[in-house]
């Protein structure tokens, strides 16, 4: 596993993976305050994962201070996980690598912070996270969504900030590609460090994850993660939750309520109209249980019980779905080799489009 000499150096380049959104500006303004007085990183690199029509990356609006050690390669629209392992190639031969979401914002002793945690890594680190801080609205209980949010504080292996070691992540062979979505893919990559006998670390930093806007259907949309759930057990066995620290969900809870409006259908159709009628009100208790369960700590604004109301209604047959249809797709997935997950195993070029960062 670990073969290469001892690394003391503390030089690390910064890999953000990003869709040039508005908020990737706020990241590098506080990435240049932080890293004025010192430790700046050797290179940024920012992964435009939606290139132009001709390959190319767009610009992107860089602060001025960063302008000489910033990059713009293009991505290949297959998510962060293929945006990092591209931006890990671009990054050169550096003994660490900072990824960076680019909707967070480090801050003021950012810079400072991550050289005390880089240099207090011990050999078998793998890696060293930050402290995540989710700002919540003052005067009133956090919505459904700004709760989601705020659950990344307490994330174990997060990658809006961490800090991976090149090594540990050439010997694990970098994120998998398979997991197309910003979900499931820090903690397959975590697992997989853990069982090559490599230690993640907490660190010092601290960084601020504000709660981006979102409509009222993003719970819904969410729902897709069920289906990275399943390739996770594929990698890892049914005893991944426990392992990765992960909460189990309600997919259980899912699954009945769904097999009861099912039912109710059905009995229905067959003109069983007493047996139509108890599914019917089993799918009714459960749904109402999931919202009211929903609704309880939160603002109990009309818009936000409405909105509870029809997603928990709709929740649950969809987060079945698409555990279904991730059983389906993922149903040959495995890993023969733990140092080699397939999907990390990228066809594109060792060189990616660039672009210039805006003047």
């Amino acid at each position: 596993m670990k073969t290469q000499a001892s690394v003391s150096s503390t030089a690390y380049a910064i890999v953000v993976p990003t869709l040039g959104r508005p908020s990737l500006r706020a990241c590098l303004d506080a990435v240049a305050a932080a890293t004025a007085h010192g430790h700046a990183p050797q290179r940024i690199v920012l992964v435009h994962d939606r290139p132009g029509p001709d390959g190319t990356p767009p610009a992107l609006d860089v602060p001025p201070a960063l302008r000489p050690v910033t990059t713009v390669v293009a991505g290949r629209a297959r998510g962060p996980a293929a945006a990092r392992n591209t931006g890990v190639r671009a990054a050169g031969q550096v003994p660490w690598i900072v990824f960076l979401d680019d909707d967070v914002v480090p801050g003021q002793d950012w810079a400072e912070d991550l050289a005390h945690d880089l240099a207090s890594a011990s050999r078998d680190t793998a890696a060293v996270t930050a402290r995540i801080e989710v700002p919540l609205p003052p005067g009133r209980r956090p919505t459904d969504w700004e709760r989601n949010t705020a659950g990344l504080a307490t994330a174990r292996w997060i990658t809006a900030d961490m800090a991976f070691r090149r090594e540990a992540l050439e010997a694990a062979g970098g994120f998998d590609e398979r997991f197309r979505r910003a979900f499931r893919e820090d903690a397959d990559l975590a697992l997989r460090l853990i069982e090559g006998g490599w230690v993640l670390a907490p660190g010092s930093r601290r960084t601020t994850h504000p709660v981006r806007p979102a409509d009222r259907w993003i719970s819904v949309r969410l729902q897709a993660g069920n289906a990275d759930d399943v390739l996770m057990g594929r990698l890892h066995g049914h005893g991944w939750w426990g392992r990765a620290g992960a909460p189990r969900g309600r997919l259980p809870r899912h699954a009945a309520v769904t097999a009861a409006a099912a039912a109710a259908v059905g009995c229905a159709l067959a003109g069983r109209r007493g047996a139509a009628a108890w599914c019917a009100a089993g799918w009714v208790a459960g749904t109402a249980e999931f919202a009211a369960a929903r609704i309880t700590p939160g603002p109990r604004t009309r818009d936000e019980a409405l909105t509870m109301a029809v997603t928990s209604a709709a929740i649950p047959a969809v987060a079945v779905w698409h555990w279904l249809r991730g059983t389906v797709v993922h149903r040959r997935a495995g890993r023969s080799d733990p140092a080699a997950p397939p999907g990390s195993r990228s066809a594109a070029p060792q060189e990616a489009p660039r672009a210039q960062v805006r003047s």
